[in-house]
């Protein structure tokens, strides 16, 4: 059975036969008229009184440890299984050098930064993703589910991060009152047997008529500890077939978009996408923007029922 969470700030223990519990806090630094990083506790920093503040560093919060560390000591203890996952984020802690915030404290327009790491109790699952996370900051330009070859330090995304602040500052024309924007948080989506699904969300805003947002899936196997994609659910000498299902959706969902698929076919052709995950359904497929349609289109997401992937994916991720 799937559980599902998608409130971004929200910290979730699950426990194996305990309903889950909630508490939702956030802590936000922005520079102030002074250029002063002061620190500002919020339960929505969405609000209009926040939005237009910069969450460029902030430190953990106590608050939940305090409220529920009996519950999570119990959960600890429990075997390894999807029913015992405890899944958290942290924000980076990151603050703009003193030269650029005196910038853009002067010009009353700093950047808008949000880096967010994933923290649960299994190290590997975190080692991968935040690695990933890394990665997506340091390429600017990322590449759907490409692997990564080098682990990036911390020098160098914070470097990297430094430079997305310089280009704003050196960049955007006099006058201009919008700000570049960096968003990258993970988001726990729930399990389906032992396999824990994630996906990280990102947002590049550097001007124009629109920003760039990016997702991408993450699948963990705990009774194999590894990083799983497509390939590995799939039987031996389905992928044939997993791709005419998965063109059969496409199908469908131009219907939804465009009256004459052949002739949107021509301009927005199908491809298979290997950024998939695991739903109480079936399995989603996500694509980018312009992967198989124009930008207002979004980000398409297929889905091929259980009831097709018979024979097709291996039997253990099939829900019990």
């Amino acid at each position: 059975m799937l559980s599902r969470n998608s409130t971004s700030k929200t910290q979730t223990v699950f426990l194996q036969y305990v309903a889950m519990v909630t508490v939702e806090y956030s802590v936000t630094s922005y520079v102030d008229k002074r250029g002063y990083m002061n620190a500002a506790n919020h339960f929505d920093i969405k609000t209009p009184e926040t939005a237009g503040r910069l969450a460029i560093n902030a430190s953990p919060t106590r608050l939940l440890g305090l409220l529920v560390s009996g519950v999570l000591l119990g959960t600890m203890a429990m075997s390894a299984n999807a029913g015992s996952l405890i899944s958290s984020t942290d924000y980076l802690n990151y603050t703009l050098p003193k030269n650029l915030q005196e910038q853009c404290v002067e010009k009353d327009n700093c950047p808008e930064i949000e880096v967010k790491y994933l923290q649960t109790n299994h190290d590997w699952i975190n080692d991968i993703t935040n690695a990933r996370i890394n990665h997506l900051v340091v390429n600017s330009k990322p590449t759907e589910s490409a692997p990564i070859k080098t682990i990036n330090s911390q020098a160098e995304v914070t470097a990297a991060i430094d430079d997305f602040a310089k280009s704003q500052l050196r960049d955007m024309p006099e006058g201009r009152s919008w700000a570049y924007s960096l968003t990258v948080t993970p988001d726990y989506l729930g399990h389906i047997n032992d396999v824990e699904l994630f996906e990280i969300n990102t947002y590049v805003f550097t001007g124009g008529a629109h920003g760039m947002p990016y997702s991408e899936y993450l699948m963990f196997d705990l009774s194999s500890k590894k990083h799983i994609q497509l390939n590995d659910m799939l039987q031996s000498g389905q992928k044939a077939r997993f791709k005419a299902l998965a063109y059969d959706a496409y199908k469908t969902w131009v219907k939804t978009v465009d009256d004459d698929i052949s002739n949107y076919e021509k301009n927005w052709p199908f491809t298979l996408s290997d950024n998939v995950t695991l739903t109480d359904k079936g399995i989603d497929i996500r694509y980018q923007h312009y992967s198989i349609g124009p930008y207002a289109y979004g980000m398409p997401v297929l889905s091929i029922p259980y009831s097709k992937l018979d024979g097709v994916i291996k039997p253990r991720f099939l829900p019990k």
